[in-house]
């Protein structure tokens, strides 16, 4: 994992980033490291182009249109693209949780 150093922090703006981190529940290397992160993402978003709409948001795109940046975790709109992609006929027929539950609990 790289480190990485800022220099010659003005102490006015080392306090504004103190504050912001303490608002966010975080320690300022978890503020500065989401804030990196934050604009990495950004510039990654702009260098590709979409067409304007709200289908060509994807599945990344909360509700306001802003890319949701998540770490280690799929948005509930990735999950339901995944799952259609997956299974494109809802399922027709089955056990349902009931019979299943009371089965669970005959067998004891």
């Amino acid at each position: 994992m790289a480190n990485l150093s800022v220099k010659d922090v003005p102490e006015e703006l080392a306090e504004r980033l103190r504050q912001r981190a303490a608002r966010n529940h975080r320690s300022l290397q978890g503020e500065l490291m989401a804030i990196i992160e934050q604009a990495a993402n950004e510039t990654e978003a702009r260098s590709v182009a979409t067409p304007a709409g709200p289908a060509a948001r994807g599945p990344d795109a909360g509700w306001n249109a802003r890319r949701v940046i998540r770490r280690g975790s799929k948005s509930i709109e990735q999950i339901a693209t995944e799952h259609r992609a997956r299974f494109p006929q809802p399922i027709a027929s089955g056990p349902s949780a009931v019979d299943i539950i009371r089965a669970d609990r005959d067998a004891r």
